[in-house]
Order: structure tokens, then sequence, then C-alpha cells
């Protein structure tokens, strides 16, 4: 039998890892250059499952789409001016972040 939780599993653990976080409280984790922005339409939880199950190829298209990444600057200079609250789960040393679609810079 596989010590390897299931899918299913995986997201139910994701999900009760997943909160509401201020930015203000990111700021060491942005500084290390470990926040990876998720698109508003993309699963937070999905994303977190690909990562945690090292899936490269689907990272790369979602990068390649401009679906996920680092945080541009101006959009952290946003996200800190009004201290965003933002969806976020870790999957170790990354932390995903996602911002609702209608507090993401256009």
């Amino acid at each position: 039998m596989s010590s390897t939780p299931s899918r299913d599993e995986l997201l139910a653990k994701l999900n009760l890892e997943t909160s509401l976080i201020n930015w203000h409280d990111l700021q060491t984790y942005y500084a290390r250059g470990h926040v990876v922005r998720v698109a508003p339409d993309l699963d937070l939880l999905d994303v977190a499952a690909e990562l945690a199950a090292d899936n490269k190829e689907r990272f790369e298209q979602w990068m390649k789409e401009g679906r996920i990444g680092d945080v541009p600057p101006d959009m952290a200079q946003a996200w800190y001016d009004r201290n965003a609250e933002l969806w976020a789960v870790v999957v170790a040393p990354w932390v995903l972040v996602q911002g609702q679609p209608s507090h993401e810079l256009h």
C-alpha cells in the first residue's frame, strides 16, 4: 500500500491550510522571493496540489500564460498600500497567494 496521499486527500489537507492573510504579514516571504502569485481564474488548491506533485510541465504552461509567477513590484506596492487581504496556502518553501479579481491591477 502506498503512503502517498491521494489527490483528494492532498486537496483536503491543503484546503485546511488555506486562509486569508494580509499582505503586510507576507513581507518576509516576498523579500526572500518565496511568494507566488496565482491568477484569480485558477483554483488555488489545484495549483498548490500541482506544485506539491512537482508537475513542472503544468507550471511551465501556467507561467507562459502569465497565470502564475512572481508578484510584480507595482502589484506588491498596491497590495502593500492597502494591506490587501489575500488567499494563501503554503507549499514549502513557497507561499501561493491569490487576490480577488476585483483587487487585481488591470
